[in-house]
């Protein structure tokens, strides 16, 4: 059974269920299935969106945790545009976004409440004071923010006394170091955490991707757009991958179970945001957490350098 941290007031997974393969890749059927293996697993925190599945997600992951709702963490974002609404962080939109998104879910709350990304054209005091009265009427028991930079998480303490950020949901893993540009150590001033996503930078680090092979079938990077494509399947990114893929073999230890426990050996890291489309995945991502050695980490960190020194 999976191991808990602190998040704020919460208590979160070691590793947390990204929903947005619901309402797309999968219907209800599917997205039912996929969460009932997550609780079996023991995961605990479920992170959708408004925009995933273009509002499904939320809709399929309400009625898939049924009566259990009160069981688990749900955490939503607000903030890009979805359906007919402009997204952006003024006050009337962030009440607005909150409203449509219990409404989905079918529940009286949310545990976690994220900005999905800044908005620049609103001031971040106002967006932080909507969320704040949101909180005191019971609706969001906490809040968090997505796509942020340390100067924006620097800016966002010191916004509002009222509205902290407890959480902080950016893209990380031994392929894209960016966080340890600064935002690890913000998060230590504030004693905030880190959700990252994409753990598996897109299947890389799964094990299934070699060099100078095929894609996979059905695989995330196929459907990309052409230049995302050409990035991540780079000569560059590929070398590192086989670096991962070198590590993994010296001491024996999967690649799937490298990518997501070396996250978990940052102790800024409070559950790591992993999507799934089947109830393997979901297990086989459950089952990849261990304390990693040292030697390990330092490996990995070593194998993975180049990803942090061209950011």
């Amino acid at each position: 059974m999976l191991s808990t941290r602190t998040l704020g007031p919460l208590s979160t997974s070691l590793v947390g269920l990204g929903c947005n393969n619901f309402g797309s890749r999968l219907d209800q059927a599917g997205t039912t299935a996929v969460v009932d293996a997550a609780l079996e697993a023991g995961i605990n925190f479920f992170d959708t969106a408004d925009i995933y599945g273009a509002t499904e997600s939320e809709v399929l992951l309400g009625r898939a945790l049924g009566s259990r709702r009160s069981e688990v963490l749900v955490a939503s974002k607000f903030g890009m545009p979805c359906l007919d609404e402009p997204g952006g962080g003024s006050p009337a939109y962030v009440k607005r976004a909150c409203e449509g998104s219990l409404r989905r879910l079918n529940t009286d709350y949310l545990d976690l409440y994220q900005f999905h990304v800044p908005d620049p054209t609103i001031p971040l005091a106002d967006t932080l004071g909507a969320m704040a009265e949101l909180v005191e009427e019971g609706k969001v028991r906490t809040l968090g923010c997505s796509n942020f930079d340390a100067p924006m998480l620097e800016e966002a303490n010191t916004a509002r006394a009222e509205a902290k950020f407890i959480s902080v949901q950016n893209q990380y893993s031994l392929l894209w170091r960016e966080p340890e540009e600064g935002l690890l150590s913000e998060l230590d001033r504030q004693g905030a955490g880190l959700l990252p996503y994409y753990p598996l930078a897109n299947g890389l680090l799964t094990g299934k991707y070699k060099k100078g092979q095929p894609l996979p079938e059905g695989a995330r990077l196929a459907l990309m757009p052409a230049e995302r494509t050409a990035h991540w399947l780079s000569d560059a990114i590929l070398d590192t991958v086989e670096a991962v893929r070198q590590v993994a073999e010296e001491f024996n230890v999967p690649m799937l179970t490298l990518a997501f426990s070396w996250l978990l050996s940052r102790c800024q890291v409070s559950s790591v945001i992993a999507g799934a489309s089947t109830p393997e995945q979901v297990t086989a991502n459950a089952q990849a957490v261990v304390d990693l050695d040292p030697s390990i980490v330092a490996a990995l960190d070593t194998a993975t350098e180049r990803e942090r020194r061209i950011l």
